[in-house]
């Protein structure tokens, strides 16, 4: 099964993803999983949303270079090796997984050039930041497994 997923080509500099996150705000598209990439200058952004149709218009509308195309989405179990599993199924086939990210769960990563500077600002935040210890415990399994 696949869905849509909607890649755009940014200026990677503060304040161009916000913007792009506010307009899907005020069009009342819900980010359902993103992967941000750096390529210098610029970047590309893609996006797994809840109205892909209405997220392609609003990123139109503000004049960005973005397109629409079908990737697969597989919810994995949290159990070790689940990801191994379904990579090596599509390697054993033949099938090369050109890139791939995380929607939504409850963790999110972020690179930024001021890990503690950063950790500060969100600190005051209703965010919850977490540590590698958290990583360790797993997460509830997917309902009907």
């Amino acid at each position: 099964m696949s869905v849509q997923q909607i890649s755009v080509f940014l200026e990677s500099r503060p304040g161009h993803l916000r913007r792009v996150l506010d307009a899907f705000e005020a069009a009342h598209v819900s980010v359902r999983g993103y992967s941000a990439s750096d390529t210098g200058d610029y970047g590309i952004v893609r996006f797994i949303v809840s109205d892909p149709d209405k997220a392609l218009a609003v990123l139109t509308d503000m004049g960005a270079a973005a397109t629409k195309s079908e990737v697969l989405c597989a919810r994995l179990d949290d159990t070790p090796g689940e990801l191994a599993r379904v990579m090596g199924v599509m390697a054993d086939c033949g099938i090369n997984v050109t890139y791939s990210y995380s929607l939504i769960s409850t963790y999110i990563a972020l690179s930024v050039k001021d890990l503690a500077r950063a950790e500060e600002l969100l600190a005051g935040e209703p965010v919850e930041l977490i540590g590698q210890d958290d990583l360790a415990q797993p997460l509830a399994p997917a309902e009907g497994r």
